[in-house]
């Protein structure tokens, strides 16, 4: 896209989306990388799909054998892989791109409410209780 988007920043990618892109980038399979950091097949597949992420000193060395950053996995800063080519896209694509995006940054709102909530409904129940 030429509209200046930024590929992998925080609010266009996620841990999981950094990750992916840049296993793909060093041409590695999701097989061949958990073997190398020592996890099970499951465990790096919950990372790139965001079910979980990986403790520092795995994210150290991710970081390692991908050569990107460790900022760069968390943030989307610093040394990372570069943007896709900026092939144009049609309209209609560009629109669901950006739906998408709006819809991302809204269930990431409101998982930070529920989090509050649970929060907030544990420290009542310890209260009560």
């Amino acid at each position: 896209m030429e509209d200046g988007t930024d590929w992998y920043g925080p609010d266009a990618a996620t841990f999981g989306d950094r990750l992916t892109a840049a296993r793909e980038a060093a041409g590695m399979s999701q097989e061949a990388l958990a073997k190398r950091l020592g996890v099970k097949l499951a465990t790096l597949q919950g990372w790139e799909d965001d079910h979980s992420e990986p403790r520092a000193n795995r994210l150290s060395m991710l970081a390692g054998l991908l050569n990107v950053s460790m900022v760069w996995l968390i943030t989307g800063e610093g040394e990372g892989v570069p943007d896709p080519d900026d092939t144009p896209i049609s309209e209609d694509v560009n629109e669901i791109l950006m739906e998408l995006r709006a819809m991302r940054a809204q269930l990431r709102g409101r998982a930070e409410k529920i989090g509050r909530l649970e929060k907030r409904l544990r420290a009542l129940l310890k209260q009560e209780g």
